[in-house]
Parts: structure tokens; C-alpha cells; sequence
């Protein structure tokens, strides 16, 4: 028993049956020093006064947490807090009241499996020219690309292609499929030009890992027309590509997607995720603004 147990116990008898010229006995019999017992309860008032404050930023925090389906951490709360509710709160502060009114984030758990893999340096279809320098401080230089799935109706599964900029995180392509044939890749790729328009960065990387999608010499010549170098990441290690496969987990997480009927259901879920992702989703590595934001703030840089 922590010694607050024992004085709320200690003061409940008092008060319960009254008891108050026998308040030294008691906390003899609970094990407690009388001046401890009194100087916990001068101080009562002002713990009174501090969960009052506790379930008032509490429940702020969990509007926040409600909002995002309770898929939101103390820091994606903090930066809610300060930039939709003009409020300034210490993360520290957020994980304790968290704790405390038990508002646990569904987040997933660290994959064992990347933990356990190695590094090699095994041939590469093409070298790897980032070494996981992902974010190089220019809009649109560094271009991350791959594929994952998503389940959804009665067991089926549809694939979605992704480019992100390295530097701003911001989702500039994607297209979902019901297949994975090589056009998945190729439409993403024209989606992408389409974006920039013409407007492709001299030393532009699209960066992927050797999936059979990207070494097809289809794609590497369309690759290479468009302008950009192409960078692989060396086989079997994940943690080359790891800020696209980041991108992939934060959508899993926030997106409620497995219980869409159709594909088209999917996605247009998949659509709107992506426009609030990038307009709307605050980061913590992005000075706690969204990538659409972070984007303009470099180039006005």
C-alpha cells in the first residue's frame, strides 16, 4: 500500500466514524508518521485543485483523440493541441494524462523480423545512391517509391503504389489497384510526371527496392526519360526505404480501410487519407507542420 492509500485510508475512518481525537493511533496501526498524515492533508485542497485541472486538459486531449479514432500518440495530440485549439501543452503532460484516463493509442507494435535483418551488400540491379539520406533539404530531389497492400472486402486484397518526397513527406503519386501488374507502377510514374509537369529537379533520384516492378526494363526506360537517376535499395535490407515504408504503417494505422465492400470504396478512403495527409496531418520532423506546409516553408527558405 503507497503511503496516499494509507492516509485516504486514515482519513476515511475519521471522518467515517469520528474518530479525530484518534488520529496518532490510527496512523500508528496503518504504519504512518502523524506530521506525514497532516501535512497530506493540508495539501489536499490543492490536489483537488490538480485533477480538477487534469480532467479539464483531458478532456480537450480526448476530443483530439476521439477525432483521430484514438490512433493518435501524445505527439501528434500536442501539435493538434497548439495548432487547431491555440493550446500549449508539454508531451509529457499529454502521456501522463493519457495514462492516466487510460486513452491508449492503437498504433502498431514493432516488427521483430526488421530488427533481426542485416545489412548486406550483395549485387545490385542499381547502386544505391541515397544510403538512407532520404531528406537532402530540396523539394521534389529525393523520390521514394513502392507498393503495399490492403485488405478489404470478403478476403480480397488491392495494392497500392506510392511516390513520396524525401524532403517535404509529402504523397506526390499514388494509384491503387486490384492487381499487381507492372502497370500499377507505370500509372503511378505518369501520375507523378503529370504533377510536376515538366518541372523535374536536375539531380532528381527516384529511389525503390528490386522488386521485379523496378528492375522491368519498362519502367527503368521510362525511369530514365523522364529524367530522373535510379537508386535501389541493397537486397533484403528494409531500413533502405524505410521512410515510404513509414508512410505505408501511419496509413494502416489511421486509415479504417479492411471493412470497404469495393474497390472503389477503398479507394476513395485511400484518396481522402492521402489529401489529409498532406494538408492537414501535423509532424513532429517537419517543425510541426503538414507537408504541404513544410514544402512552401523551402521553398520560401
Amino acid at each position: 500500500m503507497t503511503p496516499s492509500e494509507r492516509f485516504q485510508m486514515i482519513n476515511h475512518t475519521i471522518r467515517h466514524h469520528g474518530l479525530q481525537r484518534m488520529t496518532r493511533y490510527l496512523c500508528k496501526l496503518a504504519g504512518a508518521a502523524p506530521s506525514s498524515y497532516y501535512r497530506w492533508l493540508k495539501a489536499e485542497e490543492s490536489r483537488q485543485l490538480r485533477a480538477h485541472a487534469d480532467e479539464r486538459d483531458c478532456s480537450l486531449i480526448k476530443e483530439h483523440f476521439i477525432a483521430l479514432n484514438g490512433k493518435a500518440g501524445a505527439l501528434m495530440i500536442k501539435m493538434r493541441l497548439e495548432r487547431d485549439s491555440c493550446v500549449i501543452m508539454n508531451h509529457k503532460k499529454i502521456r501522463r494524462l493519457m495514462r492516466k484516463f487510460n486513452l491508449v493509442a492503437r498504433i502498431r507494435q514493432a516488427n521483430p523480423y526488421r530488427k533481426m535483418a542485416k545489412a548486406t551488400q550483395e549485387h545490385q540491379t542499381c547502386p544505391n545512391l541515397l544510403k538512407r539520406q532520404f531528406n537532402q533539404g530540396e523539394p521534389e530531389k529525393v523520390l521514394l517509391t513502392d507498393i503495399t497492400y490492403l485488405s478489404y472486402g470478403n478476403g480480397q486484397r488491392a495494392y497500392l503504389s506510392c511516390v513520396k518526397d524525401g524532403a517535404t513527406k509529402q504523397i506526390l503519386s499514388h494509384y491503387l489497384s486490384s492487381s499487381l501488374e507492372l502497370s500499377i507502377v507505370e500509372r503511378t510514374l505518369y501520375r507523378l510526371l503529370e504533377r510536376l509537369d515538366g518541372n523535374i529537379h536536375p539531380e532528381a533520384i527516384l529511389h525503390s527496392d528490386q522488386g521485379m516492378h523496378y528492375t522491368h526494363p519498362k519502367i527503368r526506360d521510362l525511369v530514365s526519360k523522364a529524367g530522373f537517376k535510379q537508386s535501389m535499395s541493397r537486397k533484403g535490407n528494409c531500413w533502405d526505404n524505410a521512410s515510404i515504408e513509414s508512410f505505408f504503417g501511419h496509413m494502416k494505422d489511421d486509415l479504417t480501410y479492411r471493412d470497404s465492400e469495393t474497390l472503389q470504396e477503398l479507394r476513395a478512403r485511400v484518396d481522402d487519407y492521402i489529401s489529409y495527409y498532406n494538408s492537414e496531418r501535423y509532424q513532429w520532423g517537419l517543425k510541426k507542420m503538414t507537408p504541404d506546409e513544410f514544402r512552401s516553408h523551402l521553398l520560401a527558405a
